[in-house]
């Protein structure tokens, strides 16, 4: 096992690696930027290094800083949590030739799964269902790209190869507008991403977001967690999910499951990872797999007492998976709701410093926040400030509990999403399960909140 670990990021999942490193006996080394010198975690960390000014080009995307930084700390491995460079290959690769350990997937890996056609052409080839669409890239020949469109069948979307939360993309409902979408796709996807390739999909028009967490090590064992529903979202942002899946039979569960876990035996992936898929009419189609733990991780450890980060660390260190899939049981509910810093229905950012702030609790109620009374939200990053998990023996029972936990919970001097997430948890729809990706966000143009 690791002596000492290099934690790369901020906010609550620093904290939460942070705590998983202690309860190992792991010394950990916080970097950060000179806007979280103040934070919880660095004040907490057996070592702290300051990477750069606020930017995040200049601090936490900085790879030269944070390389140093585990040089002259001594530290043996480097933990990337989510966000800013857990999915970057180049810095998997450089963390690995510079002598020490990445905890997550192989560089290798990450570019195969980073690469939306890879991807999906090495889970055709694992037998993970896939949405319909183009077999690869578009061709450049426009005739042919009308052919692929019509045989799928309208609507499609078009999407880019190395895109990602919810940019490059692109729905076409005629083939009057076909063309010229994949252009501008194109377009779009070469100046955000430098990689102009594009393919297409047939567009499901009111699916679920269900995705499955996995466990590999690299000794050749995979398992999976089960699943988490994360459908009730906004601009392809997740802002509620669940685990397990309402009103999904766990038998197809059992069955997509299996295939994820037989695809990271094939393709030698190594750690954590959640294959997502759409979920419409009884069937799975995947989209997109991330290497990396999930925001959203807290609800499949409440259900499975299997704790995530700590299984990322061990195999990291070479060691093999303690259980296999037999071993591996599935109790209770749980919910997650992301608490940003934010106008709850503007959604526009709100950073400051926070005057009061009474975290809530009681049974089945964990809170992952680095925030604390006086603490100043910068705004420099991502607006979340807190995750809230309810877990009860019924889902009915961790939405009573979530209610009470989101009512008990204070924060004052910034605004917050609370009260939109203690709206939806009365919401009829909401509580009797199983909404699609398109719910919240029509929810609210209903409501004059948004435009449609």
């Amino acid at each position: 096992m690791f002596e000492k670990i290099l934690i790369a990021n901020r906010g609550e999942i620093a904290l939460r690696v942070q705590r998983a490193c202690r309860e190992l006996g792991i010394k950990t080394v916080v970097v950060h930027s000179e806007a979280d010198r103040e934070a919880k975690y660095v004040k907490l960390a057996d070592e702290s290094v300051c990477i750069g000014p606020a930017p995040s080009a200049q601090s936490y995307l900085n790879v030269p800083a944070i390389i140093s930084a585990a040089e002259v700390t001594d530290a043996q491995a480097i933990h990337p949590g989510y966000g800013f460079l857990s999915e970057n290959a180049d810095f998997a690769e450089r963390v690995e030739s510079s002598g020490f350990v990445f905890i997550g997937p192989r560089a290798d890996t990450i570019r195969l799964m980073g690469d939306k056609v890879s991807a999906k052409d090495a889970m055709k080839a694992a037998g993970v269902p896939c949405v319909p669409g183009s077999d690869g890239a578009l061709p450049d020949d426009p005739k042919e790209i009308t052919k692929i469109a019509r045989t799928v069948g309208y609507p499609v979307i078009i999407k880019a190869s190395g895109g990602g939360g919810g940019r490059g993309m692109r729905v076409v409902h005629t083939e009057a507008a076909l063309l010229n979408a994949v252009t501008m796709t194109k377009s779009e996807a070469q100046v955000a991403f430098g990689n102009p390739t594009v393919y297409m999909e047939k567009y499901l028009e009111n699916p679920r977001h269900v995705e499955i967490q996995v466990l590999a090590d690299q000794h050749g064992n995979a398992v999976y967690l089960g699943e988490r529903d994360c459908s009730m979202q906004r601009r392809h942002q997740k802002v509620i999910e669940e685990a397990p899946a309402p009103l999904i039979p766990p038998r197809l569960i059992a069955r997509i499951g299996d295939r994820c876990a037989e695809a990271c035996r094939k393709i030698g992936y190594r750690g954590a990872g959640t294959f997502e898929f759409l979920y419409e009419n009884g069937e799975f189609y995947f989209i997109e797999m991330n290497t990396r733990v999930q925001v959203e991780h807290p609800v499949t450890e409440a259900i499975t007492g299997i704790d995530i980060v700590q299984e990322q660390i061990r195999v990291a260190a070479g060691e093999k998976l303690r259980f296999k899939q037999r071993d591996i049981s599935f109790r209770g509910h749980a919910i997650e709701c992301r608490i940003n810093a934010e106008d709850p229905y503007t959604f526009v950012p709100f950073p400051g410093k926070i005057s009061f702030y009474h975290p809530p609790g009681g049974p089945g109620i964990r809170v992952d926040s680095h925030i604390y009374q006086g603490y100043t939200v910068p705004p420099h990053y991502d607006s979340m400030v807190a995750k809230v998990i309810a877990y009860g023996d019924t889902r009915e029972q961790a939405i009573r509990r979530m209610r009470i936990a989101l009512s008990e919970m204070g924060v004052e001097g910034i605004k917050t999403n609370i009260p939109l997430h203690q709206e939806l948890m009365q919401d009829a729809r909401f509580v009797e399960g199983g909404t699609s990706i398109h719910y919240l966000e029509q929810k609210l143009a209903d409501k004059g909140e948004v435009k449609k």
